[in-house]
């Protein structure tokens, strides 16, 4: 905890300390009272701000969340992440962050993705990483390099994916051992956790890990294979029983939408003591594309009223990865946020967009964000005013065309016949139909701002009444 120490100072750090590690449910408001010193940031402060109201209420799902967090977790998990995700990522992450992408002329991202490894012991129908080599893997050195490179920006959230990155568990330990100060977060298949490994999240305390489920057993094992569901069941009981932080991931298509959407989908992810949900939409690359795969954009729609409703309701965060737009100011990739470096070093914008200007083997870091791909993307962010339409994949594919064509990017992908011009053009009339939907809301969006802002101010022409 050097970082955290260094930026509250070592008796400020162990008051925090001591709230965290002691009778945590009581000293709820206590903690929210430390939060609020350390918030130097406005929109920190807000957020601070807006958590101390929410847990007003000893009866919200939020109370209940927070509640069940402090108490379930180990004690040594729930120090460091709590550290690492809010002090070193955030409170003296961002403020770093923002210093050196004023220096660089460019963003500096909140988090890293890399894929230590393509190769995946699945075998996953629509995989959106299934059309690279499966057999490109980075080695220690650059990862290592690139997150001590990621430090000095202020980059504290490394995020690792695949392939299956368990496979490559070995690794991850020792990069976990070697920088204590970050979080590292797996989006895994889950199948090859085991006690080790979680005797290893509860050792070091900067490990949490994102399972990938497709719905209940059916749904899951037919695009997975036949007992992953039941592997994946496995690995939460272990997980819960050790009291470490881990969470889903889940692809909303058209044919689990429903399923992902119903309360008792919801209901079990908290009975088997989940803590927060990836909800992603099926994306058209990577290995078998079809676009009928494709949720409908009535089904997407359902889908975020669906989020929007557990969020009031059940004590788990629900992140989703396009619907939530609104609140990301659009498209986050790019370097804005985030990006993603492959198994090969090929530096890309995001996880589902597969071109790229660089390879990390050969660049820095600061090379990297610097390159012609990623100014592309920054000059057009946000790529729709409609901020439900964040995407240059599927919500705007004519910017993406534009994008690879700007900068003379290549695809990374193992077969890459098809030109983003070629691709962008297949994905127009969901663009289009998506579009209308998304418009509507927005505009209907607005209406209610604006009605809640005249009624909270006094209606213009009423006022003197």
């Amino acid at each position: 905890m050097n970082l955290a120490a260094t930026y509250v100072g070592e008796k400020v750090l162990e008051q925090g300390v001591k709230l965290i590690l002691n009778n945590p449910e009581k000293n709820i408001p206590h903690l929210l009272t430390f939060a609020e010193k350390l918030a130097r940031d406005p929109y920190h402060r807000d957020m601070v701000a807006n958590a101390k109201r929410i847990m007003q209420d000893k009866e919200s799902n939020w109370y209940q969340f927070t509640e069940r967090i402090l108490t379930r977790i180990h004690p040594n998990v729930r120090l460091r992440l709590v550290t690492n995700f809010f002090i070193n990522a955030t409170f003296v992450g961002v403020p770093r962050q923002k210093e050196w992408a004023a220096k660089l002329g460019v963003a500096v991202p909140w988090a890293i993705l890399m894929d230590p490894t393509e190769k995946c012991n699945l075998n996953c129908t629509g995989c959106w990483a299934g059309d690279y080599q499966r057999a490109q893997e980075l080695d220690f050195a650059t990862m290592d390099r690139v997150i001590t490179e990621g430090e000095k920006l202020g980059i504290h959230f490394i995020v690792l994916s695949g392939g299956e990155p368990m496979l490559r568990r070995d690794d991850i330990v020792r990069l976990a051992e070697k920088h204590p100060d970050q979080v590292f977060h797996l989006f895994t298949n889950g199948t090859l956790i085991d006690q080790k490994f979680v005797d290893d999240m509860v050792r070091l305390g900067n490990i949490t890990v994102a399972l990938s489920l497709e719905g209940f057993e059916t749904k899951t094992d037919s695009r997975r294979g036949k007992g992953v569901f039941a592997k994946v069941m496995q690995a939460m009981d272990l997980m819960q029983a050790a009291g470490v932080i881990y969470g889903v991931s889940v692809t909303y298509s058209r044919d689990n939408t429903e399923e992902l959407g119903s309360d008792a989908f919801a209901d079990m992810l908290v009975d088997k003591g989940v803590a927060f949900g990836w909800c992603f939409t099926y994306i058209p690359i990577g290995k078998d594309v079809d676009l009928t795969m494709m949720a409908t954009p009535e089904q997407r729609a359902w889908m975020f009223e669906r989020i929007k409703y557990f969020r009031s309701t059940k004590p788990i965060l629900l992140i989703d990865f396009w619907n939530d737009g609104e609140v990301s100011n659009g498209c986050i990739a790019g370097g804005r946020r985030y990006f993603h470096i492959n198994a090969a070093g090929e530096v890309e914008p995001c996880a589902f967009v597969h071109y790229s200007t660089c390879n990390i083997k050969d660049v820095s870091l600061v090379e990297a964000l610097q390159n012609p791909l990623f100014r592309a993307y920054q000059q057009r962010q946000p790529f729709n005013l409609n901020l439900r339409r964040p995407c240059p994949l599927i919500d705007n594919p004519e910017m993406l065309r534009d994008i690879v064509a700007e900068s003379g990017a290549r695809s990374t992908q193992l077969h890459d016949g098809e030109t983003a011009e070629e691709f962008a053009a297949k994905l127009v009339p969901y663009a289009c139909r998506w579009g209308e939907i998304a418009d509507r809301i927005w505009e209907s969006r607005k209406r209610d701002a604006s009605a809640k802002m005249e009624e909270e101010n006094g209606c213009p022409g009423h006022s003197a009444h």
